[in-house]
């Protein structure tokens, strides 16, 4: 099956993890891909790996105008842009309590996960809207979702991701672009290792001990699960769905299913976490 034959994908983040599987994914649907990141040794690997019907090019998405390069690169050089994937992030500094947060990073936050995304969104949207439209596809978090404790920048990051593209699916409607967020959660990358210390590690194990008993569906998220969603949101098979957010969360949104056996380990896990 070559679903997606034809087309054109830009995908921000894909030199590894979510972003890597998501690139992957649509090459094999039959996709031509450009593959956008800062880190130019992994994107040219990745793609690379791929093969012929990828092309790397090296973005940072908190910069506006590489995010317009990234789009005029893909029209000029695979002939146009029917798919756009803005999965680019940083997780931000890991911080116990509110209190201890001192905002240092807050503006790169900002910048990567809600700027980039707005203004990937809206460059794609202007080639798609004189082209007979398109299909953006944002990842947010289920942390965008969900309060919690921890990476509070980072969950307003998300959050704002999720308003902003309910809202400009509204608008780019009739240009017939459409416009909708992938919320993943439980799905372990190399993003929040990158800003842990080891003692932020040992409290994220305890965490994830947690969560394991606390969602629906036991077990951990793969790149691939997120791949499936956002090929689906960018096809055909979704042209009647525009502003909505879809949780690949292992049902973590839906609620915690926990039994009487479960409380003993939740409140080991707990006593690990402090």
């Amino acid at each position: 099956m070559s679903e997606f034959a034809g087309k054109v994908a830009v995908v921000t983040g894909a030199a590894s993890g979510l972003g890597q599987g998501i690139a992957r994914r649509f090459a094999e649907e039959g996709a031509r891909v450009v593959l956008a990141d800062v880190n130019a040794e992994a994107g040219k690997a990745t793609a690379a790996a791929i093969g012929d019907a990828a092309v790397f090019r090296q973005t940072d998405v908190a910069d506006p105008e590489d995010v317009r390069g990234l789009i005029r690169f893909a029209v000029e050089t695979l002939g146009g842009l029917d798919v756009m994937v803005n999965n680019a992030g940083v997780s931000g500094n890991m911080h116990p309590r509110f209190f201890d947060e001192d905002f240092s990073d807050f503006g790169h936050v900002m910048a990567v996960n809600l700027l980039g995304t707005m203004v990937g969104t809206q460059e794609a949207a202007r080639h798609m809207a004189g082209n007979g439209g398109g299909a953006v596809v944002n990842v947010t978090s289920v942390g965008g979702i969900n309060a919690g404790r921890s990476v509070i920048s980072y969950r307003a990051s998300k959050a704002g991701v999720i308003q902003m593209s309910k809202s400009v699916a509204i608008d780019l409607a009739e240009h017939g672009v459409r416009v909708n967020c992938i919320a993943p959660g439980n799905i372990p990358t190399g993003l929040l290792a990158s800003s842990m210390s080891e003692e932020d590690g040992g409290r994220v194990a305890a965490i994830r001990a947690i969560m394991a008993v606390s969602r629906p569906l036991r077990r951990d998220g793969a790149a691939s699960d997120v791949a499936e969603a956002a090929l689906y949101l960018a096809s055909e098979r979704s042209a009647y769905i525009t502003g909505i957010v879809l949780p690949v969360d292992g049902g973590t949104t839906a609620g915690t299913p926990f039994k009487s056996e479960d409380l003993a380990k939740i409140a080991g896990a707990g006593e690990a976490a402090r």
